[in-house]
């Protein structure tokens, strides 16, 4: 359950601290995250020492379904809630949503979105292109995988049926 501010990948120039330093004592093997969230973003992320299937799981033709929690610093319309229902072409081709909606008893600037999608950065995009910003993104599932009682920047080891259910096993 990655934390926001945590660096995946790339370089820690300004002493940020990487989701490796979080994984340091899961196990002696050589771990790699599957897929990629943002320094900002927060949520479920799962490491393998797998790479054959950290490929696999992160190809976007493998479609793992992904449900963020979304909250935008202004209200949703729902024009553009429709819209994104719809696909919304950006410059990479068009995002396809599998479900989209507001989140029960909350704001309308806080949204539940469902894609399989593995473009880089590809929330922020699709509402940057309709005129709003992402405040908070926090992935809550990966593939059949969800954080309940787990705390943020900690892990745990998957059961053999969660591994069977990801086709690990």
């Amino acid at each position: 359950n990655k934390p926001k501010g945590v660096y995946v990948t790339g370089s820690t120039e300004k002493g940020g601290k990487t989701v490796m330093e979080l994984m340091a004592k899961a196990t002696k093997s050589k771990l790699d995250p599957v897929g990629k969230i943002d320094t900002q973003a927060m949520g479920l992320l799962l490491f393998t020492n797998d790479g054959t299937l950290a490929k696999k799981l992160g190809k976007p033709k493998n479609g793992i379904r992904q449900i963020y929690h979304i909250s935008l610093t202004k209200p949703l319309s729902p024009e553009h809630l429709d819209k994104i229902k719809a696909g919304v072409i950006l410059e990479d081709g068009k995002v396809k949503v599998q479900d989209v909606s507001y989140i029960a008893d909350r704001p309308r600037n806080e949204v539940g979105l469902e894609t399989n999608s593995t473009k880089n950065h590809v929330i922020q995009r699709l509402f940057k292109s309709m005129g709003y910003e992402v405040e908070k993104l926090d992935r809550v599932v990966f593939g059949g995988l969800t954080k309940t009682d787990l705390p943020r920047g900690r892990f745990r080891r998957l059961t053999d049926q969660e591994l069977i259910n990801l086709g690990m096993l």
